[in-house]
């Protein structure tokens, strides 16, 4: 894993990208929302990188998302797993000497590509946010076996055999159950959450 890791990440920075491809005024945009307001601040240190438990798994590390970001490349970074592969561990934001928000600028680039549809096909992480959503969207509450269900046959089929034995085990001992819960008036959730995708 991380020999294939590191390969994919050494070959991503042979593809040259050209000025005419960015979208300029798209950072601008960005920089407007919560957490993201010092994106141009970045010095390209590498400290993120550095510090990130995860960068070797990562196709761009999050000096390079940062840069791409500034740059207006849109379509490479909310393309990219790496915005998908952020644990949330704030060790970047936190090492930072530029005080920048790097874990919120993830986030708002997470929430951007699932609404334009640009993060990356059948890669699970992303999949699996979406199905969240859709679900808890629906009924109110999410069920953990459909959930699974549906990332999986979005995104692998295949992983579900990997965890056949410890679901016969949940569902043997009761903690796992295909039984799907909802709240009493979807509906009503429904209409507030429209609301909010307006607003944004």
């Amino acid at each position: 894993m991380e020999i294939r890791g590191y390969w994919r990440h050494m070959f991503q920075f042979r593809k040259m990208k050209f000025q005419r491809e960015a979208v300029p005024e798209w950072p601008h945009k960005v920089k407007t929302l919560p957490g993201c307001e010092n994106i141009f601040s970045c010095i390209q240190c590498g400290t993120c990188s550095g510090t990130c438990p995860l960068s070797i798994y990562m196709d761009f590390t999050p000096r390079r998302i940062m840069s791409l970001l500034r740059e207006g490349f849109r379509k490479e970074a909310l393309g990219s797993e790496t915005i998908w592969l952020c644990a949330s561990c704030y060790s970047c934001a936190v090492h930072c000497p530029q005080d920048i928000h790097i874990t919120d600028v993830m986030y708002s680039l997470k929430r951007e590509a699932i609404k334009e549809n640009l993060y990356p096909k059948r890669f699970p992480i992303p999949v699996l946010a979406r199905e969240f959503y859709e679900i808890v969207k629906r009924r109110g509450r999410s069920s953990e076996m459909w959930l699974v269900l549906r990332m999986a046959f979005r995104s692998n089929p295949f992983i579900l055999l990997g965890m056949a034995k410890s679901g016969w085990a949940l569902l043997r001992t009761g903690r796992l159950s295909f039984k799907s819960e909802g709240i009493r008036n979807p509906k009503d959730l429904q209409r507030e959450l429209a609301v909010k995708r307006e607003v944004a």
